[in-house]
């Protein structure tokens, strides 16, 4: 923890409120809990995705995945699939699914000014169908990292 002092510190919702107000009723019906058209486009041109989990203290990791545009798969309106490639096998994010399934997800596509979040709980598979259809140039992932879908949002400027 920093040792740096400061004197006008916000500790609740009340105080930001003070400061930001609160959202437009466009902000507040962005959020879904389903995959519409739009989504799908997004994830579909996504080389790069930002995986969010935390353990059960709370202590967070991001971790970045990539690979080809569209590399998460849609297998419907509420499911994903991210398949996972052999890594550093630190197994930092993976570990953590195991003890607290709750994810967050950022895609990505270089160039254009609009994200897609994602928030559900995960289920680590192995099925092997599952995998040969997620393998690539060769790559079969080890297992699939398999996001049940409970919030979404978009972003842009």
């Amino acid at each position: 923890m920093t040792t740096t002092a400061f004197s006008d510190l916000i500790t609740d919702e009340s105080q930001l409120r003070e400061v930001f107000g609160w959202p437009s009723d466009r902000a507040l019906n962005k959020q879904i809990d389903h995959l519409d058209e739009h989504c799908r486009a997004i994830i579909a041109k996504s080389p790069f995705i930002l995986l969010g989990t935390s353990d059960t203290t709370g202590r967070c990791d991001v971790s970045p995945k990539g690979d080809y545009p569209g590399f998460v798969r849609v297998l419907d309106d509420k499911t994903l699939a991210i398949p996972d490639l052999p890594g550093n096998n630190r197994l930092d994010t993976l570990t953590n699914m195991l003890n607290n399934p709750q994810v967050g997800l950022i895609f990505m596509i270089p160039g254009v000014n609009e994200t897609l979040r994602i928030n559900g709980q995960v289920r680590l598979v192995r099925d092997t169908d599952l995998l040969d259809s997620l393998a690539f140039q060769g790559k079969r992932p080890k297992l699939a990292i398999v996001v049940d879908i409970e919030e979404v949002f978009s972003h842009c400027p």
